[in-house]
């Protein structure tokens, strides 16, 4: 991987809820009314705002995304997007780079700088951390190649084998 690209992605560990950047990107469910995991940790950290302006959205499709404002959250955004429940069938890596470039593309339109990523349906939605960080990371590289905007992408992983799996993958890349 270029490492002008490497640059530009940064693997850190921690509570995604307390990040100064553009966006949070939040692993929600096709209601976007908030849920368990991190879905449910920003919605308490931003306030009842945030769910308020997410019924207003109606709802969205698996590999899509949709935009709000932070609330009380440190992030100016929330960009919400809804990962595949993991089946192991190959609609499953396109609907999960889907996840990663449409919230990238809302980022860009937007103007915005900084966007962190959780490790979009790796928690109850049951994808293996492995093959659901290779598809993060080459999708996030592919779109940063023709979007010199976008200064960081931060990916933010809450355990620390979490953490190591994103370091080597990255790395391996």
């Amino acid at each position: 991987m270029d490492p002008k690209l490497r640059d530009r992605m940064e693997i850190i560990q921690g509570d995604i809820t307390k990040l100064d950047v553009d966006a949070i990107v939040n692993a929600a469910n096709k209601t976007l009314l908030g849920g368990g995991g991190v879905d449910g940790a920003i919605h308490r950290a931003a306030g009842p705002e945030l769910l308020a302006e997410c019924r207003t959205l109606g709802g969205c499709p698996t590999g899509e995304a949709r935009i709000t404002r932070g609330y009380k959250l440190a992030a100016r955004h929330v960009i919400h997007t809804v990962g595949p429940v993991y089946s192991g069938k190959p609609a499953d890596s396109r609907l999960l780079a889907g996840c990663y470039r449409n919230s990238l593309e809302l980022a860009a339109e937007r103007g915005l700088k900084t966007i962190a990523f959780p490790a979009v349906s790796c928690g109850i939605y049951g994808y293996p951390i492995e093959e659901a960080c290779k598809i993060a990371v080459r999708t996030t590289a592919e779109f940063l190649k023709s979007h010199p905007d976008i200064e960081k992408v931060f990916f933010v992983l809450f355990s620390s084998g979490d953490y190591e799996i994103y370091q080597r993958c990255l790395k391996s890349l």
